[in-house]
């Protein structure tokens, strides 16, 4: 099905009025200063607009010429640009800016295309921004929210954002190059979003052909009672996830409750924002050794009880275990043990696997029971990309794979295979070689139940679309 392009478009124009205006199209529109709108787009590159807006405001009020950047030094960019992405190489691409500009363009912003290549930090995308933006020159500047919805569209089938850029200046009416962008990146904050996108709202959805595209699931009403979103994520570091726009993949995920694993820090070493998170009540359980392990839940609802540890000093002093205690379910987030590469906590691992499943069964006698987390282990070849290649690496050993089976096998339930059997639902990749861009995972995070609570489990979900660790977020939509 072929969209009208300027249908869309045009829809959209009256949309987005409402919407939030990206950052560099309002500082635009508010100074009309090619320096500031340049700067502004090299900080932005991936970075959320919130964190990029008081980055740049932070650095304009010290230097908001090029003569003043110059007298600012590189540790003092990482100062006041942090904590945009990559700010390191950004503060080092703002040090080295005046000098080009002043050398080769009489310290003035060029306004060609190649020019602008030519200045450190700016690729395509920023250099058709600043164009569109500061000189009104028609360039199509295209982000990942236009790559992407071009696509859902099918107005375009590209690979890369430059495909997309090429494919559109062949086809795209020139009266939309330069609006395009804004009009997209605000529908992509606001609507069509990257994960969940709110399809059942958008106004395009009747002619949309939604390629590729998983809408946000809603929540289930049901008559027998309240269904909580309950979310586990290995976050490889809270700190470090925060940094890379860990609140506004809360608000997107909206948990009723979130268990964390592998925080890395104690909670005095956390941001005051995440030691008392707003709208949540904060719970931690860190490992004795700092930056290592730890786990936490932040839970709209308060706890009854809160239960640190499973009673061995082995475990409990690496901050595996923590449980609260609600009025109908115990909720429990874990982070396994790895076997580690040569196989030598294979031993520990197995002891700990024993104890935390007669911890778990204890507390089922008294009601319903969710063991969320890293197992650090994938349970059957669907589970992982390379079964074959791995069947005596850790977690997939055969030992960790048969407590598995013994779990299963004592009544508790896989959540996620109870409703989805599909492969290649993964929730762990590697750093190496783009393996997530290549789905190249492994399934290590789950929520597990107890037997007498199947019936209780609504819907499942792989946020795979949410970075920030090289683990995602998995969801469990349970019946209170």
């Amino acid at each position: 099905m072929a969209v009208n392009i300027v249908k869309f478009l045009t829809l959209l124009e009256k949309e987005v009025k409402t919407y939030k205006v990206p950052v560099v199209d309002l500082i635009a529109v508010q100074t009309k200063d090619p320096f500031k709108v340049l700067v502004a787009t090299i900080l932005s590159a991936r970075t959320k607009d919130e964190v990029t807006a008081k980055a740049s405001e932070r650095l304009f009020a010290e230097a908001d010429t090029v003569q003043e950047l110059a007298k600012l030094d590189e540790a003092r960019l990482q100062k006041l640009v942090f904590p945009v992405g990559f700010y390191k190489n950004k503060a080092r691409y703002l040090v080295a800016l005046p000098g080009v500009l002043t050398r080769d363009f009489s310290g003035n912003v060029p306004q060609s295309m190649d020019e602008l290549l030519t200045l450190p930090g700016v690729g395509r995308k920023t250099a058709n921004l600043v164009l569109a933006q500061a000189f009104s020159v028609p360039a199509i500047c295209v982000d990942t929210h236009v790559h992407r919805i071009m696509n859902i569209w099918g107005y375009v089938e590209t690979k890369n954002p430059q495909q997309t850029e090429m494919a559109l200046r062949e086809k795209l009416p020139e009266k939309y190059w330069i609006p395009v962008n804004s009009l997209l990146v605000a529908f992509g904050q606001g609507t069509c979003r990257p994960v969940s996108p709110h399809c059942d709202r958008c106004l395009l959805a009747a002619d949309c052909p939604q390629k590729g595209v998983v809408p946000r699931k809603i929540k289930k009403i049901s008559t027998k009672g309240k269904v909580l979103r309950l979310v586990s994520w290995n976050v490889n570091g809270l700190r470090a996830v925060y940094k890379k726009g860990f609140l506004q993949s809360l608000a997107e995920m909206a948990p009723d409750v979130l268990g964390l694993q592998e925080i890395k820090a104690m909670p005095e070493q956390l941001p005051e924002e995440l030691q008392e998170l707003k709208g949540y009540h904060s719970y931690f359980y860190s490992a004795l050794r700092k930056g290592y392990s730890g786990v936490a839940v932040y839970s709209k609802q308060k706890a009854r009880r809160v239960i640190r540890g499973i009673g061995d000093a082995r475990f409990d002093d690496e901050g595996r275990v923590l449980t609260l205690e609600f009025e109908k379910y115990f909720f429990i987030t874990c982070y396994f043990p790895n076997s580690k590469g040569d196989l030598s906590r294979l031993g520990f691992k197995h002891d700990f696997n024993v104890l935390l499943q007669s911890f778990a069964e204890n507390l089922a006698k008294e009601k319903s029971v969710v063991v969320c987390g890293d197992y650090n282990v994938a349970h059957k070849e669907i589970d992982l990309a390379n079964p074959r290649q791995n069947v005596k690496n850790a977690g997939f050993t055969p030992e960790e794979r048969a407590w598995m089976d013994d779990f299963t096998e004592d009544g508790w339930i896989d959540s996620f295979r109870q409703k989805n059997k599909a492969a290649e639902q993964y929730s762990w990749w590697s750093y190496r070689s783009r393996a997530r861009d290549r789905n190249i995972g492994w399934r290590l995070d789950y929520h597990y139940v107890d037997r007498k609570s199947a019936e209780k489990v609504v819907d499942v979900d792989i946020l795979q679309d949410i970075h920030g660790s090289d683990h995602c977020p998995v969801v469990l939509d349970f019946l209170e």
